[in-house]
């Protein structure tokens, strides 16, 4: 009977852990975010403010428009696990004032080498970080 007693706490105790360290994980999950704001790239450069990522990952700066539909990547920049801020990524082409550009957090999953951005849109290499189906993402417009 001991031993049963012994067994069905060792159990429960694995299952609560378990359920811990999940719960954990999805915290993270749900403050994921990305925050810029307007700004004037002339520089050739654009800083996101403020970036909370679950894992080492990339900074991607993506042409999109009114429809809000991630187009062509102009940048990127690596981050860290967990908050970062001030991040700036050099454009790899130039964008006018008035244009949108997507600030988006992306992953280090699926590509062949670590820390070498390997994503090309569409691609699952270094692809975008979903939270319950909606990209990790800010917009802001170009001045």
């Amino acid at each position: 009977m001991k031993k049963s007693i012994s067994r069905m706490t060792l159990a429960l105790g694995a299952l609560a852990i378990t359920g811990a360290v999940f719960a954990g994980h999805h915290a993270m999950d749900d403050k994921l975010m990305v925050k810029g704001s307007n700004q004037d790239v002339s520089t050739g450069t654009v800083t996101a403010d403020s970036i909370m990522a679950a894992e080492n990952g990339w900074l991607v700066v993506h042409r999109t428009n009114k429809n809000m539909k991630p187009g062509p990547v102009v940048g990127h920049a690596p981050l860290k696990k967990g908050e970062n801020s001030q991040v700036t990524a050099i454009l790899t082409e130039p964008v006018k004032p008035g244009q949108m550009l997507m600030l988006m957090l992306h992953g280090e999953q699926g590509g062949m080498k670590t820390g070498i951005f390997e994503y090309t849109l569409g691609a699952k290499e270094d692809g975008p970080i979903k939270v319950d189906g909606k990209l990790v993402m800010d917009v802001i417009t170009a001045k």
